[in-house]
């Protein structure tokens, strides 16, 4: 099986590799909102370049209360009709994606830019949307829980995390837990380029211990310390950030360099 993450509209890619016959993993972040390194995404083309290249900056500082004000000034007087523009921007995304996996034995969970249930629809017909769901595939049990870790951003795909808890724990022992979120390992979800920890999810690293997963697969963080990392038992592989490397993922992967228990 194949498996990516953190697409981020990258959908001629995606579908250059749905087209390879393999079942496909998409673990999560299709919608494109900003390209950190470009500026490129939604909120460029609907607020406009500058809105979304101050985002970025507000973004790489950590200035919440920043961001807050610059979407406040940006839709003073425009609320609806930027929530309506916004919306057909992501709708488009979602059918490029379908269109993208069309044919495919495609697996998909949401990330903390998805807008679920607009994924789950759009989706429709070209892809198995699986969150909180266990799955058969090449004789794997295959776990699926997807969403962010909560943030001040207040994204639509972020989860909190006693919810994040109770689907984690609906299911049960598995070969493979495929989520979005990182555990709350450091080299796991500090990203190199930003120098910051980013937010990790402690109850995915629970389970881990609990569990105690052959694999576990995620994405969220795209330029993190180290993509792999052994938890006990568990081989985690960080499978992102596939709107710059357009490459999936293979399983089984290659074995980690370290361990902490």
């Amino acid at each position: 099986m194949l498996i990516v993450s953190d697409v981020h509209a990258a959908f001629s890619e995606l579908a250059a590799v749905a087209a390879l016959g393999e079942p496909l993993l998409v673990l999560g972040d299709l919608l494109n909102f900003v390209d950190y390194r470009t500026g490129q995404g939604i909120a460029a083309d609907v607020y406009g370049r500058e809105h979304a290249l101050e985002f970025i900056r507000n973004r790489k500082t950590g200035d919440w209360e920043a961001n807050r004000r610059l979407w406040r000034r940006t839709l003073a007087g425009r609320e609806e009709e930027m929530a309506a523009r916004t919306r057909r921007e992501v709708l488009d995304q979602y059918e490029a994606a379908r269109k993208a996996l069309a044919g495919s034995e495609a697996y998909v969970i949401f990330g903390n830019v998805d807008w679920p249930e607009e994924m789950r629809a759009g989706l429709e017909g070209a892809a198995r949307f699986v969150d909180g769901e266990v799955v058969e595939i090449e004789g794997f049990s295959v776990g699926f829980a997807g969403g962010g870790v909560p943030t001040p951003a207040r994204a639509r795909g972020e989860v909190p995390h006693e919810v994040m808890a109770e689907k984690l724990e609906a299911l049960g022992e598995v070969d493979i837990l495929c989520t979005h979120a990182a555990p709350s390992v450091a080299p796991l979800h500090r990203d190199v380029i930003t120098g910051v920890e980013e937010r990790s999810s402690p109850v995915v690293l629970d389970y881990l211990a609990a569990y105690r997963p052959r694999y576990h697969y995620f994405g969220d963080i795209h330029q993190p310390q180290a993509h792999t990392w052994r938890v006990g038992g568990t081989l985690c592989r960080n499978v992102g950030y596939f709107r710059a490397t357009a490459r999936a993922v293979s399983h089984p992967p290659a074995p980690a360099a370290s361990e902490i228990r």
